[in-house]
């Protein structure tokens, strides 16, 4: 009977060890890509394709609906945007005024609210859900309520002239070329600044109570507290804040589409729906695609000098 040697068993025994490692390696890797496969797919359908496909439509003619194939017309699309399209023209303009007051705003407004929920006092908790309880409400829902409001007879104007007594009249918010795109400013101010509140909150919460204690020691009194301690401490949340705030912004839509469509005189149109009404009412898919693909090129160099701006200077 043939017996193995120690020195041969031992050398075996590494193999069989890596052999099996490398087995349950493989298995985990498996197992990893199966997670992870849903996702992918979702991200391919929803996102990858829809993005290659919008770049490839942009430099044709294509119509949604047409009997005759796209058809390439190269930069024509993009020279239109700028030189034959007013309405483009006015719906960019539209959307960069609207972010420029909607940013500073919001983000300021939502940093105060959150320093003064972050009281230790009682009656905060239910602040901080009446503030953010626009944020869970259906923006559909928010902006016919408030497009019933800014009516010529709505609550609004009910209020200036029982406050005035009647010595000031409301005007037509929605319907003045002057006024609609403040009265949409106002709403979308009020629907999301309880998001970013939160936000700040959180950031708040994770400053140390120490470093104030060594600034009252110092003799620092409220501001130069903020000033010293707390602005510092919140720039990783001020770049978040203000990079998604941004965004959100350039990329209005819902309320322009049920409280004016655009109107009057498209003094509220924006660049998004501006493609959207091309791209499905005109059926001018291919216009409408090399819109989305200036206005994806535009957000993402304004989200870099964003965050340019914003890093840290050592």
């Amino acid at each position: 009977m043939m017996t193995v040697s120690p020195p041969i068993a031992a050398a075996k025994q590494p193999r069989r060890s890596l052999s099996r490692f490398r087995s349950a390696r493989g298995r985990e890797t498996w197992a990893g890509l199966a997670m992870m496969a849903p996702a992918a797919l979702l991200l391919l359908l929803f996102l990858i394709i829809p993005v290659l496909l919008a770049f490839t439509l942009s430099f044709t003619n294509a119509r949604l609906i047409s009997p005759n194939p796209p058809r390439f017309v190269g930069l024509d699309n993009f020279f239109r945007a700028f030189t034959a399209d007013p309405v483009f023209l006015q719906s960019a303009l539209n959307t960069f005024l609207f972010a420029l007051v909607v940013v500073p705003v919001q983000a300021g407004l939502g940093l105060l609210l959150a320093v003064l929920v972050n009281q230790r006092l009682r009656g905060t908790t239910f602040f901080r859900v009446v503030f953010f309880v626009p944020v869970v409400t259906s923006i559909v829902v928010v902006s016919i309520l408030w497009r019933f409001m800014y009516q010529s007879d709505g609550l609004i104007n009910s209020m200036i002239d029982t406050l005035t007594f009647g010595a000031l009249k409301g005007a037509d918010w929605l319907n003045d070329p002057s006024t609609a795109l403040g009265a949409i400013i106002v709403l979308s101010i009020w629907q999301a600044v309880g998001f970013h509140m939160i936000i700040w909150l959180a950031g708040l919460q994770t400053i140390p109570e120490e470093l104030y204690e060594a600034a009252r020691m110092d003799g620092a009194g409220r501001w130069r507290q903020f000033t010293n301690v707390t602005w510092p401490g919140l720039r990783p949340t001020m770049v978040f804040v203000l990079v998604t705030i941004t965004i959100a912004a350039l990329g209005l839509f819902v309320q322009v589409d049920v409280m004016t469509q655009g109107g009057p005189l498209n003094s509220t149109s924006t660049v998004v729906y501006h493609a959207v009404r091309k791209g499905y009412e005109q059926q001018e898919i291919g216009y409408a695609a090399s819109i989305s693909l200036l206005f994806f090129v535009a957000v993402l160099i304004i989200a870099l000098i964003q965050r340019w701006l914003t890093r840290e200077k050592n």
